[in-house]
């Protein structure tokens, strides 16, 4: 693609990073057939060409964002899928974070969104504030359909029926390796995940602790900012990563074997530090942890997981974007599923997103809800007796959808393993009498 930014321009590190991106783009389109957005509007706008001629004018111009571009860009869900599919290597993920903040600096919203906007990402990185939100959301549930915003019925929605009590396990401390230690490893615990869903982390413990695995949690971890990166709010976003940052690097002696991530969306965050504080003083920091930074599966393929005995059973796996497109993990969840005595069945078009991406089923629901219907359709086409994600956002997106139960990924190699039956099975006449 043809670009005319000005040498002056150029000589601000992130317009000189946004051309290069533009220059790679060679229009072929094939970016949009695997866009969800483009595959449920249909309007080039809405396709990842679409808004790179979009995001190409206004950086080029100048110009402050207006409420049509900030349409199309919001409607993107950076599930990534494109960045897959690009034969020319198009870094579109930088690219339309930049148009994010782009968007978030120059654009004066509507009182609504400012409202709404704000309230998302004063709450959802704070587990205590999240979980006292989901309450007060699941009281006012029976006044939803009198809202007149459908965001605001969205949120309600989210609110589970009942919510766990809060896990000591997510307390910073030391968990023992059980026998000699093999391995010694920080987990990130997540912020919303450990308010909707406590069994992932006590899961990843059990499990990492039986392999010979020493797991730290590190005082002070908070949100790892990828929700309010992805909101285009950079700032707040790098002030939750170097909280992060260093509270992993207080506890790095001994210094750590890897970092654990078992929130998909958090992983492709954090692995990204490197380029988030490029021209930081924290770089050299930023870059460390991010490569130490592995998907809880990538852990355990590199470490190795015995062959499973366990309860058996047909396991549809819904492949997270943030994995599949963000890490490029793709065959370890699976592999893995196998190999502890699971029978794994993929969904067509597996590629898609299920709507869910960090906090677009609240700020998007319609685009959100096409999107869950079409991906829950072709999971319950497969006739699993259970659906296995890596990512929180996507167990909660489908399990509004399916009577299925929605597991993660981890609580099921923990169970065939050793561990207890994942609790969202029990009472499941069905599935427990997989066990048997």
């Amino acid at each position: 693609m043809q670009t005319f930014f000005t040498e002056s321009q150029l000589k601000d590190p992130k317009l000189a990073e946004a051309n290069a991106i533009l220059r790679s783009c060679v229009h072929c389109g094939l970016c949009t057939a695997t866009c969800p957005s483009y595959l449920i509007l249909g309007d080039e706008l809405d396709s990842p060409r679409g808004r790179i001629y979009q995001i190409k004018d206004m950086l080029e111009q100048g110009r402050a964002a207006d409420a049509r571009t900030a349409l199309h860009i919001d409607r993107c869900l950076s599930c990534l899928s494109c960045t897959t599919t690009c034969p020319s290597g198009v870094d579109y993920m930088h690219l339309i974070d930049q148009a994010r903040v782009h968007v978030e600096q120059t654009y004066k919203r509507p009182l609504m969104d400012r409202l709404l906007r704000g309230i998302l990402a004063r709450i959802i990185p704070y587990p205590t504030r999240f979980r006292l939100a989901l309450f007060a959301a699941r009281l006012a549930k029976p006044l939803a359909r009198f809202m007149p915003d459908a965001r605001l019925r969205a949120m309600m929605d989210l609110a589970p029926d009942r919510l766990p009590p809060v896990s000591r396990n997510d307390d910073p401390q030391t968990f023992a390796s059980v026998g000699p230690r093999r391995a010694r490893v920080a987990l990130m615990t997540g912020c919303a995940q450990k308010a909707l869903n406590t069994d992932i982390n006590d899961a990843t413990i059990r499990l990492l602790t039986r392999l010979g695995v020493e797991v730290v949690v590190p005082k002070g971890l908070g949100c790892c900012g990828a929700l309010t990166q992805h909101m285009g709010r950079e700032a707040e976003a790098r002030s939750f990563a170097a909280k992060m940052i260093r509270a992993i690097l207080a506890e790095d002696q001994p210094k750590f074997d890897a970092i654990i991530i078992n929130t998909s969306g958090c992983g492709t965050t954090i692995k990204d530090y490197g380029h988030l504080f490029a021209e930081d003083p924290l770089a050299l920091q930023a870059r460390q942890v991010a490569g130490l930074a592995r998907d809880v599966t990538e852990f355990l393929v590199t470490i190795g997981l015995p062959q499973g005995q366990g309860p058996g059973g047909r396991v549809a796996y819904h492949a997270a974007c943030s994995l599949q497109h963000g890490q490029k993990v793709k065959s370890a969840p699976k592999d893995l599923l196998k190999q502890v005595g699971f029978t794994v069945v993929e969904p067509v078009d597996s590629h898609i997103c299920c709507g869910s991406a960090g906090t677009y089923n609240l700020l998007q629901p319609e685009i959100s809800a096409s999107l869950r219907t079409r991906k829950v359709t072709s999971l319950e086409a497969k006739s699993p007796d259970i659906i296995a994600a890596g990512n929180i956002g996507c167990m909660t997106q489908i399990g509004m959808g399916t009577t299925i139960p929605v597991v993660h990924t981890i609580e099921l190699l923990d169970w065939a393993t050793g561990g207890p039956m994942p609790p969202v099975l029990k009472d499941r006449q069905t599935i427990a009498a997989l066990s048997v």
